[in-house]
């Protein structure tokens, strides 16, 4: 990132084609700073933006979101991004009768989102929020066929300019602060992080090591124990892996996957955690230090509203904490004597743009280093070619 900020980024791929819909259309232009989020990762440019889809009545208009599980499951990815649907729906005003969920649709199995897809258009649907990866492709497919509707992916990285875009955010950031509350918190100095996926995901890598960096900022003692599940949903394996880790020596436990099931096992053996997705405090209110959280409704009410007055552009949306998109949850009263100083400290720079987590020269786990003094590693290295481990990081 060249200019360190944490700004919101609204990101666009401009089309010069014009979408059918029921009403005018907005034909402002404007020239903004945008992140096109590719499969390689994301990069700066500047473009001049273009409205290209027509606006819709707010009493008109209808929200699809489909999800990967179910959101009573009260605290994991699906929850949250309900959560962010209701905070939207809050903010706009709209009915429950706008808002069409469509829940525990597999993102491996092509024929159930299709049909989960097709029902929310044939149900009256504006715009889709895809809420998983495996979603992508039938976005895509379905963008084209049906360009009066508004496809929009999360975590993902393809678009077309029209009618189908992604979202994301910079989670590493808060990571960070939470690495903080985990390093000055453990006595063994062995932290445990339970990680849905390895070394070869860039996401995951980068949260994992977002949060090894903001302990050894701290504890420069401390190491980070990775297990890795394979899976973005796995109760069972998660439980499994927090207490492989536990047996390992660790006394606190992070987690980059869906349950609060690592944090309910860390409270259970006697341990500490730091939660994700949501604030897991309230699934184990004996050992959660604080909780990386998303504030998905950040994104989902600035593009349902966008959609509404006719100035939706198909931005790749790329937020930070500076948006509201990412935080960390209340810290709990458990932590150790001066995190929340730490933390505060640290969340200032970021906020300020003056520095943020991959500055600098980074020494990774197998001797190496990455980066260059007095600059910042680019949204395209941090999303798409991080593929090593910070020194004190190693998998179990």
């Amino acid at each position: 990132m060249k200019k360190l900020v944490s700004l919101l980024l609204t990101v666009v791929m401009i089309a010069s084609l014009t979408a059918c819909g029921q009403t005018e259309e907005s034909t402002e232009n404007t020239s903004e700073t945008v992140v096109e989020v590719t499969e390689e990762g994301t990069t700066e440019v500047t473009e001049e933006a273009t409205s290209v889809m027509p606006s819709v009545a707010k009493e008109d208009i209808k929200v699809g979101v489909i999800h990967i599980t179910d959101p009573a499951e009260g605290s994991g990815y699906t929850y949250t991004h309900d959560q962010g649907i209701v905070a939207m729906q809050t903010a706009l005003g709209l009915d429950d009768s706008q808002i069409i969920r469509k829940n525990n649709v597999n993102d491996g199995d092509a024929t159930a989102i299709e049909n989960a897809m097709r029902e929310c258009i044939e149900e009256g649907c504006n715009i889709i929020f895809a809420t998983s990866w495996g979603y992508m492709d039938t976005c895509e497919a379905l963008a084209e066929e049906f360009p009066e509707v508004v496809f929009s992916h999360g975590t993902g990285y393809k678009s077309n300019g029209v009618n189908f875009n992604n979202y994301f955010g910079r989670i590493y950031q808060a990571r960070y602060l939470a690495g903080i509350a985990a390093g000055l918190k453990t006595e063994s100095n062995k932290i445990g992080y339970v990680a849905a996926m390895g070394q070869d995901n860039s996401e995951v890598t980068g949260g994992v090591n977002a949060f090894a960096m903001g302990a050894y900022s701290v504890n420069p003692d401390c190491e980070v124990y990775v297990k890795v599940t394979n899976s973005w949903f796995d109760p069972e394996g998660e439980a499994q892996a927090a207490q492989a880790l536990i047996a390992e020596g660790c006394d606190v436990i992070g987690q980059h996957c869906d349950t609060s099931n690592p944090q309910t096992t860390a409270e259970a053996a006697g341990v500490y955690g730091v939660g994700y997705n949501s604030d897991m405090s309230k699934d184990a209110p004996a050992a959660v230090l604080t909780s990386v959280v998303w504030n998905w409704g950040a994104y989902y009410t600035q593009a349902v509203s966008s959609l509404i007055d006719g100035t939706w552009t198909s931005a790749n949306y790329f937020g930070g904490m500076a948006d509201g998109l990412v935080d960390i949850a209340p810290l709990a009263d458990f932590t150790a004597d001066g995190t929340a100083e730490a933390i505060e400290a640290v969340k200032a720079q970021i906020l300020s743009g003056e520095w943020d987590v991959f500055s600098g020269v980074i020494e990774t786990n197998d001797g190496t280093t990455v980066g260059v003094e007095g600059a910042s590693l680019t949204d395209a290295e941090i999303t798409g070619s991080m593929n090593w481990y910070f020194k004190n990081v190693s998998v179990k």
